[in-house]
Formats: C-alpha cells, structure tokens, sequence
C-alpha cells in the first residue's frame, strides 16, 4: 500500500498492509534524529521519509502583514493571533511558553478590534502544488490547534478566565472565541475547495482532560464546546472526509459524544491518564473509533533503556492492531529528554512489528 491507502484503510476500518506511523518532536531531538541519518538541520522530509511516516500536513502559506510586533526586550516573541510566547529553558532544553495573556482584562471593544488573520490573506493558490509534491501520502488539514477553543482562549486570555468565560458563558470570553474559530473555519473551507479532493482528513483538536480526570464537565462541553466543534466535522463531512480530534490527558468520557457527531479518529491517548489505557480504549472503542498515539512520551521511551522501549512499543501493538484502527505516533511530541536510541527503536519496532 502507498501510505495514502494505508492511512485511508485505519480511517474506515479496514486492515492496512501495516501501521501507519507518524512523527512529532521538540527541537533537540529532532536536530540529534538528523544528524544521527546525516541529515541537515532544515531537512523535516529527509527526517519523515528516514522515519517511515505515512503522514503530511498541508498548511496554505499567509501573505499577510505581521499584526503584532515582538517584544524584543523582553525575548517575547508574539504570532499573528497576539499570543506572546517567551523562551523557558529546561536541563535537557526548552520551549517557547506562554506569556502575558494579553486579553486577560479586555472588553468587548477591544476583543473586536484584537488583529487577528484574515481569510484573504492566505495563498489558497499554492495549495494544488504542495497537495502534488506529496503525493502517495496521507495529506491532511488543519492539527491540534484547530477549533480549539480552552487552549488558544487560554493562550490569550489565561486558562482561569477562560473556563471562566465558558462556564459563565461570558460575552467577550465567547466573541474571541467565535471570532477565532470563525476565521478557522473559512480558511479550511477555502483550502478544501483549492485542493480539489486531494486532501484525506481533517485533524482538530481540544485538550480535555487532566492526567486524573475531566477537564470540564460533559455538560459544558455540549452547551459550549460541541456546538463550534460540529461546524468543523460538518464541513469536512461535507467533502467526504474523515474527523480526527486531538485531546491531551483523560478525555474518553468525552468520545460517545465524539462517534455522535462524525469524528472517526481519536489522537493523543496518553497511556498514563484515567481511563485511557490502550486495552480499555481498544476493547470499549474499537470498530467504533480509530486511535492515532498510544506511545507515551513520558514512559521507556524517555526514561527506559532501549530494551524497554523497544518491549513498550511491541505491547502496544499488540494491543492495538488486532482487527485494525491504529495509528503509532507519539502522544504528543516527543520530548527533548528522550535518548536518541531509544526514539530509533521506537520507530524501528513501528517498522518490523506493525505489518499485518
């Protein structure tokens, strides 16, 4: 199979010739994964087709002006949304973290004046060529950040304020939200008719659970949340195309809801959090969802010996791949502390021990 029909396999339910795979990570380790394959720096393809990954994104380029300036005195960096984001190193690297949260304190004027993209100023025009350079993969749309609503709300206006806004059904915290979503949702409409069916899902996302628990209640998630999550799946539905959402943490007591509205595919699935371990998930969701992650970033791959990671990854297939559904992909990028051995063999059991 090409991966584009491997990946279309898993998504409806058929048994692929063997996993599909998938590769996300923070930047040193990616850097040690290319020098380890003799790659450049800058060479992301080199480094997926190195890694056997089925997958790739297709983003339309923005031409638009910056809307926000940085703060460089600071070290603040800030993005065309106004999110602030500031360099926090750790022992083993660092991330760009979230800062500010400058709508925190904002009215209602300010929310509909705050600079954010427009749909016009996305090059929709370039999309038939990046769709044709990756040809033979599965090409998807749209990714974790993607009609998202508590993590960018929380990125802008902090995440206290912003389950406040949700639960109070607050009208500034609910007009960004809109507002954002909105703007998200025309750029995928428009980028899903410039492809011209060549794109294969449609992936967004919504952190909902803690490590021990829901993050909100169900309740809410319906009154709130689903309402500007089902826009997303009808217009991928729309064009035929199936659903994946990305949640983070405890969130199965959200995935009946999930089957109700359309979306096939579960991402993330941390092994470590209430009720999501992989023989639950499969045994209690399987033939009903599709499951996309499974390996854990924090477990062997980070802190074991290559032997245990390679043991960790085996089980896990074996636990996910009878009658088909899975993906193997990491639960969430994977982390700047994981031995560069050990992310090869993670990869290199996905390889030897996926096939069907």
């Amino acid at each position: 199979m090409t991966s584009r029909q491997r990946v279309q396999a898993v998504f409806n339910g058929r048994i692929p010739d063997r996993v599909p795979i998938n590769y996300f990570a923070n930047d040193g380790i990616d850097l040690r994964l290319k020098q380890h394959f003799g790659l450049q720096a800058d060479d992301a393809e080199g480094l997926r087709q190195a890694l056997g990954v089925d997958f790739r994104v297709i983003l339309p380029p923005y031409r638009g002006p910056k809307l926000h300036p940085d703060i460089p005195a600071r070290g603040v960096k800030v993005d065309d949304w106004g999110i602030h984001r500031r360099w926090i190193e750790h022992p083993t690297g660092g991330y760009w973290d979230y800062c500010d949260f400058p709508l925190a304190e904002a009215g209602a004027e300010a929310v509909a004046k705050w600079p954010m993209p427009s749909p016009d100023d996305y090059d929709y025009a370039a999309i038939p060529a990046l769709c044709a350079s990756f040809k033979g993969y599965a090409l998807f749309l749209g990714g974790p950040g993607q009609a998202d609503i508590i993590n960018k709300g929380g990125m802008l206006r902090g995440t206290e304020q912003t389950l406040v806004d949700l639960i109070t059904d607050d009208p500034v915290g609910m007009q960004l939200t809109r507002r954002r979503t909105g703007i998200q949702l025309e750029v995928l409409r428009r980028t899903l008719a410039a492809a011209a069916g060549a794109i294969d899902f449609i992936w967004m996302g919504e952190d909902l659970g803690t490590q021990i628990g829901p993050l909100i209640s169900l309740e809410l998630y319906r009154r709130q949340l689903r309402p500007i999550h089902q826009k997303f799946v009808d217009l991928a539905r729309s064009h035929g195309l199936p659903v994946m959402i990305h949640s983070c943490g405890s969130s199965s007591w959200a995935y009946e809801d999930f089957i109700d509205m359309g979306i096939s595919v579960v991402d993330t699935l941390q092994p470590e959090a209430a009720n999501m371990a992989p023989a639950h998930l499969k045994k209690t969701f399987g033939g009903r969802l599709a499951f996309h992650g499974c390996i854990s970033t924090a477990g062997p791959v980070a802190t074991g010996t290559v032997a245990e990671t390679t043991d960790y990854c085996r089980r896990t297939l074996e636990i996910m791949m009878p009658g088909g559904g899975y993906c193997f992909a990491p639960t969430h990028t994977l982390q700047d502390n994981s031995p560069t051995e050990n992310v090869l063999a993670m990869y290199q059991v996905a390889r030897e021990c996926g096939t069907y």
